[in-house]
C-alpha cells in the first residue's frame, strides 16, 4: 500500500507539473496575442455609425475609429465661422462607446484652393494642390488645425460643452490623405506635401505640445504612378516619401509616425509594400518612426476581372485573416501602432471595391470578416 501511495503522488506530481506546463505555455501564446501597443485594432467606417453600432463595434474589440475632418466642410466661407457639428456627432458617439478617434485633417474650400477635374476619373472633382502655395493658403490652413485641436484636444471646448460624456480628448492628428494620390489632390507634390507637414506641426505644437502629428496614409503602389505624364498624378509610397524628405530640411522632427495603406490583390504581398517604405526611412535615418497602417481590406463581392479586391464573403474573411496575422506577428519588427480594416460598412459608388469593403453588410449583418476580426482584437461578435 506504501509503495501504491508513493507511486499515486509520484503520478499527481507529475500531472501537476504539466499542467503547469501547458497553462505557462497558453500564458505566453495569449500573452503574444496580446502583445500589441494599446488601440492597436481599428476601422474606418464610411457612414456615421449610429451609437449602438459604436457600442457592437466596441464589444467586438475595435480600438479606435479613423475619420475626416474637412476644411472645406468646416468653413465653406471665407473668414467665416467654423461648423463642428458634423465631426461633433462622430465624436460624441465614439466617446459614449469607449472608442477613441483618429482624425484626418483634408481638404480645402474653393475660395482657398481651386477645385479640378481628377484625370480619368469620369468628372469627380477635388482639391487642384496643396495650401501651401499663399499666405491665404497656409494661414488658412494653420487656422484649420489650431481651431480642431481646440474643439477636441485635452482643453477642447467639446469636452466641457458635453460634461456627461467620456472625456477622449484626440492626441494624434493625421494630416491629409493618400497625399501621393490624384483622388485627394489632382496634382500630387512631395515638396508641397512637406511643407503642409511642417505648418502643421507648428499649429499642433502651437496648440497642445503634446499631441503626434501622423503623416497622411500613402496608397502603397497606385497604377497611376506608372502613367508617364506631367504633372504626375501619382507617387509609389516609396518614391513620394523619399522626395518629402528630400525637398523638406528638418522634416524628421516635425511627425511622429507615418502611415501606409497597403492595398494589393493578397495579403501576401503587403511584405514587400511595407519592406519598401521602411527602406526609405532607414535611408533618411528615420527608421524609428512608427507605422500606421490607417487602410487595410478587401471587397467581399464575387471575384470579377478586373477587380483584384473582389474576393467572395469567404475570400474577404481569408484575406483579413493572413494580413492581421501578419501584421500581428511581424508588428514589433515592423514598429506598428495601428492597424485600421477599410471598412466597417459598405457603400455603393464611393470606390471601386467600396461596394463590399464593410464588415457588415446593409442592416448592419456581420459577415464572415466580422467574426475574423473579433477574434484577433479579442472582442465578441
Amino acid at each position: 500500500m506504501g509503495h501504491e501511495r508513493m507511486a499515486f503522488g509520484m503520478r499527481m506530481r507529475v500531472l501537476g507539473a504539466a499542467l503547469a506546463i501547458l497553462a505557462l505555455i497558453a500564458a505566453i501564446l495569449a500573452g503574444q496575442a496580446r502583445a500589441v501597443p494599446a488601440n492597436f485594432w481599428g476601422v474606418v467606417p464610411q457612414l456615421t455609425p449610429s451609437a449602438e453600432q459604436f457600442q457592437r463595434l466596441k464589444r467586438g474589440g475595435v480600438d479606435s475609429v479613423r475619420m475626416a475632418i474637412s476644411w472645406g466642410s468646416v468653413q465653406p466661407l471665407r473668414n467665416g465661422p467654423y461648423d463642428f457639428s458634423g465631426s461633433d456627432a462622430v465624436v460624441g458617439a465614439a466617446a459614449a462607446a469607449q472608442i477613441d478617434v483618429l482624425p484626418f485633417l483634408v481638404g480645402a474650400p474653393t475660395w482657398a484652393v481651386p477645385s479640378a477635374v481628377v484625370p480619368r476619373s469620369g468628372g469627380f472633382r477635388t482639391t487642384k494642390f496643396l495650401p501651401v502655395r499663399s499666405g491665404v493658403q497656409r494661414s488658412g490652413w494653420r487656422n484649420f488645425v489650431i481651431q480642431v485641436i481646440q474643439r477636441y484636444g485635452p482643453t477642447g471646448t467639446f469636452w466641457t460643452e458635453n460634461p456627461t460624456l467620456p472625456r477622449r480628448p484626440i492626441r494624434a492628428w493625421q494630416i491629409w490623405n493618400e497625399p501621393n494620390f490624384k483622388y485627394f489632390v489632382v496634382r500630387p507634390n512631395p515638396a508641397e506635401y512637406g511643407k503642409l507637414v511642417k505648418i502643421s506641426s507648428g499649429a499642433i505644437k502651437a496648440a497642445d505640445p503634446g499631441a503626434h502629428l501622423i503623416l497622411g496614409g500613402l496608397f502603397a503602389r497606385p497604377i497611376e504612378a506608372e502613367i508617364e505624364a506631367g504633372p504626375p498624378q501619382a507617387y509609389f509610397a516609396a518614391d513620394f516619401l523619399d522626395l518629402m524628405y528630400r525637398s523638406t530640411p528638418g522634416i524628421k522632427s516635425m511627425f511622429h509616425g507615418y502611415a501606409l495603406h497597403p492595398y494589393t490583390g493578397s495579403y501576401k504581398n503587403l511584405t514587400s509594400r511595407i519592406e519598401e517604405v521602411r527602406e526609405v526611412l532607414k535611408v533618411n535615418r528615420d527608421a524609428g518612426k512608427g507605422l500606421w497602417v490607417t487602410e487595410l481590406g478587401w471587397s467581399s463581392q464575387p471575384a470579377r476581372a478586373g477587380n483584384s479586391f473582389a474576393k467572395g464573403l469567404n475570400g474577404q474573411a481569408a484575406q483579413l485573416k493572413g494580413a492581421f496575422g501578419l501584421l500581428r506577428a511581424k508588428q514589433r519588427k515592423w514598429q506598428i501602432q495601428r492597424v485600421y480594416w477599410f471598412s466597417v460598412d459598405d457603400l455603393k459608388g464611393a470606390c471601386n471595391f467600396c461596394d463590399g469593403s464593410g464588415l457588415f453588410s446593409k442592416g448592419f449583418v456581420p459577415k464572415p470578416s466580422w467574426r475574423a476580426y473579433v477574434r484577433f482584437a479579442g472582442g465578441t461578435p
